[in-house]
């Protein structure tokens, strides 16, 4: 039998030194996972793992003192160790084999072989290992047959799927996940076991969970990922508002849409065109409201009146459950998800100076981004619709620019400050600051005076002397 040799591929100075020492000292070392399927695939990858028949700290140990690097990481509760040079994380660990009690993803681990290592990994594309010994250096070890999975882009469990994925149920996400970023398909038995063991999730943290989440979310057609985590039971397991967009309803002849699809549209409308996370965030959670707020008129069909301002509301409650940031990154989703019919509405009415400039205020540095996702989301089967809409919208982003540019009111600030107006009227701190504060922001907004110190300062003069106040002459 033709053994596959990939020397050839493994250039970078660790696997010379690494094969130099192993040589010396009669150890069996191999670079496995993700790096070789990676490395076979053609696509970046900056970690290097690295398996030690023995005791990989001191392999690491002694790679590190060769390559000079400034500091070797040691772990020794877990029997690894770690370094960082030039461009790459590499990772030693020694083989291992492992068992699991139910009622925990965290499992015994004896010293094993590298046999016994392979069985134990998630996929057989990720079990392929090269070895790093002189005499066979760049030997490819595939006892699952993983390059022929890699070669047809199938994902399949080393082992029988039901033990993987109950031994580890964080495996299942990560099925789903390398299925969306690879664009592979997951092999039928292990699809069935995927559902079948989708309950056991409940042993993995949320923290966990939405790291697998977020990387589904930044692959380049996030709805796959998607799709398959509701066909599969996952997604019902840790993200019930979104399952609860599923379906559609007829009454009087009236349907409405599935807002899961249509919000998976969106999702996907986004990342053609952003990778940030938070704005594709938003586009997951820019309809999540619309199940609580559905209702039905005869008159009109079903309406979502609301939605915009629930959802908002419901941001941070979700967020919270799934161990998301709490921080700015939140309030830039809620951001979204409260202005997101706004410009929408601009779009199907008259556009006015006034509405213009309230969007800029309330969008602030982050209008950009919005637009990505108001625009994302004309969505229709209706092509002629979808054109029409999207040449209107083309027009609201043009008078954005023009009303900016003209009033300079994103992250507007009132010219007059609330110092300004206590010198002025030789006031304590109270509520007519307030008050002349909010009629002048509405005066610029409305577009009654210009965004101008000077003229806001006499509007301030007229705004005190008509509610009783006397200007201090002191």
């Amino acid at each position: 039998m033709q053994i596959e040799n990939f020397a050839h591929k493994l250039k970078h100075p660790v696997f010379k030194v690494v094969s130099q020492i192993i040589s010396e000292k009669g150890l069996e070392a191999y670079v496995i996972g993700g790096f070789v399927r990676d490395l076979l695939l053609e696509r970046p990858s900056k970690d290097i793992d690295i398996v030690v028949v023995g005791n990989g700290m001191e392999l690491a140990q002694a790679a590190g003192d060769k390559l000079r690097v400034k500091r070797v990481n040691l772990f020794k509760n877990f029997g690894t160790a770690q370094f960082n040079y030039k461009d790459l994380d590499v990772e030693f660990v020694g083989a291992r084999k492992e068992s699991y009690q139910r009622d925990s993803r965290k499992p015994i681990v004896e010293d094993g072989t590298l046999s016994d290592d392979q069985k134990r990994r998630d996929f057989t594309i990720n079990a392929l290992a090269l070895d790093l010994r002189a005499e066979s250096f760049g030997n490819l070890i595939d006892p699952f047959n993983g390059l022929a999975d890699l070669e047809k882009g199938i994902l399949r469990t080393p082992l029988d799927p039901n033990t993987t994925y109950s031994d580890d149920p964080l495996r299942m996400m990560r099925a789903i996940r390398f299925a969306t970023q690879l664009d592979f398909q997951i092999e039928i038995s292990s699809l069935k076991s995927i559902l079948e063991n989708s309950s056991r999730l409940e042993i993995i943290s949320q923290e966990r969970i939405v790291d697998e989440l977020n990387k589904i979310i930044l692959a380049e057609k996030p709805s796959r990922g998607f799709e398959l985590l509701n066909s599969t039971k996952l997604l019902h397991q840790f993200f019930p508002e979104m399952i609860a967009l599923h379906g559609t309803e007829t009454r009087d002849g009236k349907s409405h849409k599935d807002n899961f699809y249509h919000t998976l549209e969106v999702l996907d409308n986004v990342a053609q065109h952003s990778d940030n996370l938070w704005l594709r965030w938003g586009a997951i959670l820019h309809d999540i409201a619309k199940p609580p707020t559905k209702r039905f008129d005869s008159q009109v069909g079903w309406t979502f009146h609301g939605h915009e301002e629930l959802g908002a509301r419901m941001v941070p409650k979700i967020f919270t459950r799934l161990r998301l940031p709490l921080d700015a990154k939140m309030k830039y989703v809620q951001k979204l998800v409260r202005l997101h019919l706004r410009p929408i509405s601009l779009v199907k009415s008259n556009v006015t100076d006034s509405a213009i400039r309230r969007l800029l205020f309330e969008a602030g540095d982050d209008i950009d981004d919005l637009m990505t996702l108001c625009n994302a989301d004309i969505t229709s089967k209706n092509e002629f619709k979808v054109k029409k809409y999207k040449k209107n919208f083309e027009l609201v982003i043009e008078k954005l620019k023009a009303v900016e540019e003209k009033d300079h009111v994103r992250n507007f600030q009132p010219p007059i400050s609330g110092d300004l107006i206590m010198k002025t009227f030789n006031l304590k701190p109270c509520g007519e600051i307030g008050i002349i504060k909010a009629k002048i922001k509405e005066a610029i907004l409305e577009g009654e005076i210009p965004n101008d110190f000077e003229i806001a300062k006499e509007l301030m003069f007229k705004i005190g002397e008509d509610i009783g106040l006397k200007i201090n002459v002191e």
